[in-house]
């Protein structure tokens, strides 16, 4: 822009587009854990992927949320911290449920990747 153009216009501020907007520029939420789903991937992968569907406590909203891991010992009602992070091969699934806070424990004998599942040495 010419420096007429900025005396009689301002800059505009570029507009930055959220992925994760239930989480509203929040790191994680606490979530109710409402239904739970087995769904399958989209096409070249063939698989069983644990979801549920989370009621967000701050914002009463729902949301599906992927359970990470081998196993899980949720069931109707715990509670659960979600972050952003999309499953690419699941449609629609934007949030990840994070291992070891509140009610959802981390993975049994787990050696490797500790830190992603909450795990002590």
């Amino acid at each position: 822009m010419t420096h007429n153009q900025l005396c009689r216009t301002k800059r505009k501020v570029r507009f930055t587009r959220t992925r994760t907007l239930d989480l509203q520029r929040c790191p994680q939420k606490k979530a109710h854990c409402v239904k739970f789903a087995i769904k399958s991937p989209k096409k070249p992968n063939s698989a069983r992927r644990k979801t549920t569907r989370v009621l967000l406590l701050s914002t009463m909203k729902q949301v599906y949320c992927y359970i990470p891991g081998i196993g899980y010992n949720l069931q109707k009602y715990s509670l659960v911290l979600i972050r952003g992070g999309r499953r690419r091969d699941i449609p629609g699934m934007k949030y990840t449920a994070i291992r070891g806070s509140f009610q959802f424990h981390p993975p049994l004998n787990r050696r490797t990747r500790r830190s992603k599942y909450g795990l002590k040495r």
